[in-house]
């Protein structure tokens, strides 16, 4: 007679069986596809107390275990100033998953908090700041972040109406302030409601934001420019359902030689530099 499995070894288990579709391939599949992981590497895991963060690394500890190409990986989490319900949610997650946490505590929420503009801008550049120093000290050459296929639409779209660029964001880059550092998005084509879903199956709450900031600026929510995106796009796919997928499919497949500009490592271009040159 087998064993009952335990609550951590069902949501492992339910990755690469109920949610093999949704979850583990299109993992595998970021993986492989954008080289995201190679032998030797120490990775940080970086785990922020949300639902994506948490599945990415309950994915990369299968991928640890099972997987062919040997690399360690570390489960990093920063504290910028959680209350104490919060921080005690992230640690009871992590001891029910089996997610062997390293913890450490910095003022990120303070210092942003602080500012009366682009508070969460300057939040997001201490965060990545904190991990990158810490996964260093760490002995870690890259960190992975629980960016998912959502994340990279609405950025993709909110670049072109708002800042007026073609930009994605990508599936990984070099850190331009600590050399030799990595960034990895290895949930880049896992879909959010894929994510939630899993979550549910196991009756799992995560936090949603736990930021000081957005909390005593809550009556101003539908002002969030992602928010709207959001919106935007779930009533796109009622009239298109594969609208995202286009938009995911389009970064994948630019055609340079229809743009009459582009931007390369800082460098502004134009058509016009190689016209004369397909004559």
């Amino acid at each position: 007679m087998s064993r009952e499995l335990e609550f951590h070894q069902q949501a492992e288990r339910s990755l690469v069986k109920k949610y093999r579709r949704e979850l583990w391939t299109p993992f595998i599949t970021a993986v492989q596809r954008y080289a995201l992981v190679q032998a030797g590497d120490r990775i940080a895991v970086c785990v922020s107390g949300g639902k994506d963060s948490m599945l990415l690394a309950k994915l990369m500890q299968e991928l640890e275990r099972h997987g062919h190409t040997p690399f360690e990986a570390v489960y990093l989490c920063m504290d910028p100033g959680y209350n104490a319900e919060n921080r005690a949610k992230i640690e009871e997650n992590a001891e029910k998953l089996r997610v062997p946490l390293t913890i450490f505590e910095s003022d990120v929420f303070e210092v942003a908090n602080a500012q009366t503009h682009s508070a969460c801008y300057l939040c997001a550049k201490m965060r990545r700041g904190h991990l990158y120093a810490k996964a260093r000290e760490l002995g870690c050459n890259k960190i992975a972040l629980g960016h998912h296929f959502n994340d990279v639409i609405e950025t993709t779209v909110m670049g072109m109406f708002w800042s007026g660029m073609l930009q994605a964001m990508p599936p990984k880059l070099h850190s331009q302030n600590f050399p030799g550092m990595e960034l990895i998005r290895p949930l880049y084509r896992v879909h959010e409601d894929d994510i939630i879903a899993w979550a549910r199956h196991h009756e799992l709450s995560f936090l949603q934001c736990a930021c000081r900031f957005t909390e005593a600026s809550a009556q101003n929510e539908q002002l969030s420019k992602r928010k709207e995106i959001k919106a935007l796009l779930r009533t796109l796919q009622a009239e298109n359902p594969n609208i995202e997928k286009s938009v995911f499919n389009a970064i994948h497949a630019v055609n340079i030689d229809t743009f009459p500009g582009w931007k390369s490592h800082g460098e502004e271009h134009s058509f016009l530099e190689k016209y004369d040159d397909i004559v």
